[in-house]
């Protein structure tokens, strides 16, 4: 079997599998076969010395590069207005009645929508915690002694 034409089809077999997943998990073996690709070029009778550089070029970048590019391809993400949300004691600025479907509160200047978290009645200028967001709404539970 001609090793050119073996590494050729390794190589292309690993990258097509890469573009398949995008998990950064063939492309250095992928590397590793145009390597080997390269050394069969000058040492074509030595397939024992191709599979040693294939492998080690494949291993070594694989331990040495992927954490670097993991690191460096990771989606960052910032906090939202959810995520901030979450904890922060509000003023009820209109009653919060779950039955009528009404309540409002404000968070830092902005005006929510606002259910009970349990359902109780709670009077407008009443201070509540918010537990949870749902769409638009936050949901509270009173500021009392017993919710802190």
């Amino acid at each position: 079997m001609n090793w050119l034409v073996f590494w050729a089809i390794v190589f292309v077999v690993m990258l097509v599998v890469e573009l398949a997943t995008a998990g950064l998990s063939t492309c250095w073996f992928a590397i590793g076969a145009l390597v080997a690709f390269v050394v069969a070029l000058f040492l074509e009778e030595f397939v024992l010395v191709q599979f040693i550089v294939f492998f080690a070029v494949s291993i070594l970048l694989l331990v040495f590069t992927r954490p670097l590019l993991k690191k460096l391809l990771a989606v960052k993400t910032s906090p939202t207005n959810y995520d901030r949300c979450i904890g922060k004691i509000a003023v009820v600025e209109e009653k919060i009645d779950n039955i009528s479907a009404s309540g409002m509160v404000k968070i830092d200047g902005v005006e929510w929508t606002a259910r009970s978290e349990d359902g109780s009645v709670i009077e407008k200028g009443a201070m509540v915690r918010i537990v949870k967001i749902e769409g638009v709404k936050v949901f509270v539970v009173k500021d009392d002694d017993k919710n802190k």
